[in-house]
């Protein structure tokens, strides 16, 4: 996280230690609402078009179990190869319950959705178009824009997954087509863990009841309720507010740098390494498409992953591993081992590249112990 991302929650909770936690909340109320402002500037939105959640996962599935309470048997929902595993799991488990079926969209051969395909196979029954924008287990970038297209022409709820995207690459959901997005805090966007949002196009929102709510984003009104007419009836009352105080903060960040030129520099940054990797013996990239993202993933070979990304630990670079679990469709179409992953970022260096390749180097040729 960047610094000021830290001393932000920091300082709230010092805040919340002296006045405890309504009376913290009452003294920075007016910052507290200013996020909706800066996570809707991020994605081209209107702030009454965010909720602010706990994680991408909640965000999305908010999302998509307010569009499930009206599936019905026969309905057909498309999604992406590179659907992440929790999103699966949610899928299935509405698909069972109501007899709907998920089919899966298409690859082209270099790894992307095959938009033509999926042209061919929208009729009256798909009710809903979900995909996602980057996967977690490498840099393939889906073509969104074009799928948001199809799925507006012919008025079906597009549902994106933009936890890779936000932070590193500019996002505009009016481009973009999508209806409802979700993203995290934590990852390129560089905010506190346990922060996420969705977006949802006023046109939905109306349409959308979410299948839980509280007095937070339905007031009690009389004996019943009345349903907010903004996104946060995708909310509930209690939440971290420290951690949302920086996630605002880590959206100005991103805007204050630029999302172009935060693109450009993790490009020329993880393409560096992919060809440095790729030089390596017997190492393989396992990244796909035409312009892959700043998620590089690799193989060594005879090599276990783990050790792999241990040994980097040891060498005081930070690393990743991408499991089965991180897109299960994609994992058993490539027939998939665990991949090392290494996602570098505005803050790195040249030179920082340059010793992650020598480490790797050295672990390839049996000189550090994987």
């Amino acid at each position: 996280m960047p610094r000021p991302v830290v001393e932000a929650v920091k300082a709230y909770f010092d805040l919340e230690a002296a006045w405890s936690g309504h009376g913290a909340a009452e003294r920075e109320a007016e910052r507290l609402g200013g996020v909706y402002g800066s996570v809707a500037r991020l994605i081209g939105a209107a702030p009454d078009e965010i909720a602010l959640t706990e994680s991408a996962t909640r965000a999305w599935q908010m999302a998509f179990y307010a569009l499930a309470r009206s599936l019905r048997p026969g309905d057909r929902i498309l999604i992406g190869r590179q659907e992440y595993g929790a999103s699966l799991v949610a899928l299935r488990q509405v698909a069972a319950a109501t007899g709907a079926v998920c089919e899966v969209l298409p690859a082209t051969p270099d790894g992307p959705i095959d938009v033509a395909a999926l042209g061919g196979m929208l009729d009256g029954r798909v009710r809903l178009i979900a995909a996602t924008a980057i996967p977690s287990n490498g840099g393939l970038v889906n073509p969104v824009a074009e799928i948001g297209a199809l799925a507006r022409a012919h008025a079906i709820p597009f549902l994106l997954d933009a936890c890779q995207m936000v932070g590193q690459r500019p996002v505009d959901v009016a481009a973009l087509g999508c209806d409802l997005l979700a993203a995290t805090g934590r990852k390129f966007l560089r905010g506190p863990r346990g922060t996420g949002f969705l977006y949802v196009r006023r046109a939905w929102i109306d349409q959308l009841q979410p299948a839980m709510l509280d007095h937070f984003g339905a007031p009690l009104d009389g004996h019943g309720y009345r349903l907010r007419d903004d996104a946060r009836r995708f909310e509930t009352y209690e939440h971290d507010h420290a951690a949302r105080l920086g996630l605002g903060v880590a959206a100005e960040y991103a805007l204050g740098l630029g999302l172009d030129q935060i693109a450009a520099r993790i490009g020329v940054l993880a393409d560096s390494l992919r060809q440095g990797i790729g030089a390596l013996p017997g190492a393989r990239v396992h990244d796909l498409g035409p312009d892959p993202a700043g998620l590089v993933t690799f193989t060594l070979a005879g090599q276990d992953s783990a050790a792999v990304r241990a040994a980097l630990g040891r060498a005081g670079i930070a690393a990743g591993l991408s499991l089965h679990a991180a897109a299960p469709l994609d994992a058993e179409a490539r027939a998939l081992p665990p991949l090392v992953r290494l996602s570098p970022h505005v803050y790195n260096s040249e030179d920082e590249i340059g010793r992650a390749l020598d480490v790797l180097a050295r672990i390839n040729r049996g000189e550090l112990r994987p």
